[in-house]
């Protein structure tokens, strides 16, 4: 096996591994959090409801209470790892079974959403690099503003516009089975959950290609008679692309955890609404889930991420190499 190969299979495996590591050890702090609760875990998980003879028998049953901290940690994670991930007490349903009900909803959100920050971040931090002037001034003042505008208050804004007054689009659910439904419904809690992130991906897109084009390399392109699109393409876009990938990695995650607050305005039966309803009432398995789930797309884009973008930039490569 070459260097090369074993720096990169070192490379490889070191992620990997790191990846492995984080998921053990949220594991144990997801798990742990309701025993770091002063009192009783079964008198908080009984909070807000009756506690007749038959829901604490249950409760034991479900949460092995009578047995000690490590035996339960070792059942809970075998039973993860087998696809068991406990019974929702609030919608008496099994929790795999739940969040496969409501994930299509919210992976739908998710993907329109990334798709509109993509285009419309990325198109206004090129027009802002490239253009200068006042083109750029306006780009910064308007990604300012969008950067700086919640998620929440941008849907409440959309549902009174274009929901209430002009009525363009429905104001509740997700839409039927067919993509044409699907896209019309979740038109505007996507646009509502796009604007920040879009704000943000247009600002690092600007610094990314404005550092790039004062780089040392693309001068002497430039000298060595090179300019236009292709200057453009080969010098400057492949590098800034980095940093773009990079926050792409944690824009996932970031859209699985914020989506919570508009699916609730717009009456989508997704995970984030799921879990609000899950923290109010106390479904400690549904809370555990989500939160691995969030973790593991966290730590999976990031994976990803990482592994990819050596491929992309050389000089990232050999530095990681050395």
């Amino acid at each position: 096996m070459s260097s090369q190969a074993a720096a990169s299979f070192r490379l490889v495996g070191g992620r990997v591994l790191g990846a492995v590591v984080t998921m053990w050890v949220t594991t144990i702090v997801v798990f742990s959090a309701l025993y770091l609760v002063p009192g009783d875990p079964l008198s908080v998980l009984l909070r807000g409801r009756k506690p007749t003879p038959e829901l604490v028998e249950m409760m034991r049953a479900q949460y092995q209470l009578d047995l000690p901290f490590l035996e339960r940690y070792w059942n809970w994670f075998t039973g993860i790892l087998h696809g068991d991930f406990g019974y929702s007490i609030q919608y008496q349903q099994d929790v795999g079974e739940l969040l496969a009900g409501r994930m299509p909803t919210t992976v739908w959100l998710v993907v329109y959403t990334a798709i509109l920050i993509l285009i419309g971040g990325t198109a206004l931090g090129i027009a802002s690099a490239v253009r200068g002037g006042r083109t750029d001034g306006a780009i910064l003042v308007a990604t300012s503003a969008m950067s700086a505008l919640p998620a929440f208050v941008a849907a409440l804004v959309l549902l009174f516009v274009f929901a209430g007054l002009l009525g363009w689009f429905p104001s509740f659910g997700a839409g039927g089975p067919d993509v044409a439904s699907r896209i019309v419904h979740l038109t505007l809690p996507a646009v509502a959950l796009a604007i920040s992130y879009a704000g943000l991906m247009a600002r690092i897109t600007r610094s990314a290609l404005r550092a790039e084009l004062g780089s040392d390399h693309v001068e002497a392109a430039r000298l060595r008679g090179l300019g236009g699109i292709h200057l453009f393409r080969h010098h400057v876009a492949r590098n800034a692309t980095v940093p773009v990938l990079t926050y792409s990695g944690i824009l996932v995650a970031g859209l699985l955890v914020t989506s919570q607050l508009v699916e609730s305005v717009f009456g989508l039966n997704g995970i984030g609404s799921l879990v609000v309803s899950s923290v109010k009432n106390l479904d400690l398995a549904v809370v555990q889930a989500v939160t691995l789930l969030v973790v593991a797309v966290f730590v999976l884009t990031n994976l990803v991420v990482d592994l990819v973008t050596p491929m992309i930039d050389v000089r990232l490569r050999q530095r990681k190499a050395a």
